[in-house]
């Protein structure tokens, strides 16, 4: 069993240029990392590199970063659409919540890599052992689940599943710290910890927003009053009205269709209108 240890990381690959893909690249290379940033599309690479750009320039203005060490994360970010660029000793895939492209992604990244590369997915409710099942090497297999503005928010749930090595976990672990990241281990199950509970912050809103016992604006105001930073509909614009629901879809089927997992119907139809949330310029709030 081939284990790599924290201080051989020099490459790390992100698959996925979306909001989060491209927050997990900017953490990768402000950590001092060689970082690639992947998209099969050219466009979405190169929107991401935009919006790394961008969040680098609000630092810069907010003098957390000089303009200098500014130029010189983004030095260390390479963008690319083409595969063969993914070859790196740590790859973090953050692509659409689907079973079948995640391990196939896996499946075509082993073909291309040493067998001690750590393969990493940053889903939020796919089961880490059904994605490393039919990986070549499925040891290295890890969750890294980061929270939505990945460059922001400090948690991150390191996921074992059943093939998972401590060895691997363990490094996948140290390396969140070294992005600056408050990491806590779990055990694999469905929603992890954080969407099990979470979800329920976005489930019960949006039947009480059906049942029209009170408005989008109302309900967060109250749980903000109650002391959440955030209201729910608020958060799910911002994470995007599609994942939100995909997520939400995951953990019903993964919880045996339990009632209080329901997607909405509501959610549902937004989704099927494009009104995704911020990303969009709508959801459930214009943007």
């Amino acid at each position: 069993m081939m284990e790599k240890k924290s201080k051989g990381i020099k490459k790390i690959a992100v698959v996925g240029a979306g909001t989060m893909g491209s927050g997990i690249a900017q953490l990768c290379a402000q950590a001092g990392f060689e970082t690639v940033l992947f998209d099969v599309l050219k466009e979405a690479v190169m929107k991401g590199s935009k919006l790394i750009r961008y969040n680098l320039s609000i630092g810069v203005e907010k003098q957390k970063i000089s303009e200098e060490e500014k130029e010189k994360i983004l030095s260390r970010i390479k963008i690319s659409h083409d595969f063969n660029d993914l070859k790196a000793d740590v790859i973090i895939e953050a692509i659409i919540e689907n079973l079948e492209l995640k391990s196939e992604l896996f499946t075509k990244l082993a073909a291309i890599n040493k067998d001690d590369s750590i393969f990493c997915t940053n889903t939020s409710s796919i089961p880490i052992t059904k994605i490393a099942e039919n990986i070549s090497h499925p040891q290295r297999v890890v969750g890294m689940h980061f929270f939505n503005p990945a460059h922001l928010m400090k948690l991150v749930e390191i996921v074992s599943g059943k093939f998972t090595s401590k060895e691997n976990a363990q490094t996948i672990y140290k390396l969140a710290i070294k992005l600056g990241k408050e990491p806590v281990m779990v055990n694999d199950a469905p929603g992890f910890i954080v969407n099990r509970i979470g979800k329920l912050f976005h489930t019960e809103p949006l039947k009480i927003l059906e049942e029209k016992i009170a408005s989008v604006e109302t309900i967060d105001s109250l749980l903000i009053a109650s002391g959440f930073k955030m209201g729910p509909f608020r958060l799910i614009d911002l994470i995007g009205v599609d994942a939100n629901l995909n997520v939400t879809k995951s953990l019903y089927e993964l919880f045996n269709f339990n009632s209080k997992f329901k997607p909405s119907n509501l959610q549902q139809q937004m989704v099927d209108d494009g009104l995704l949330g911020k990303k969009t310029g709508k959801g459930f709030y214009q943007y």
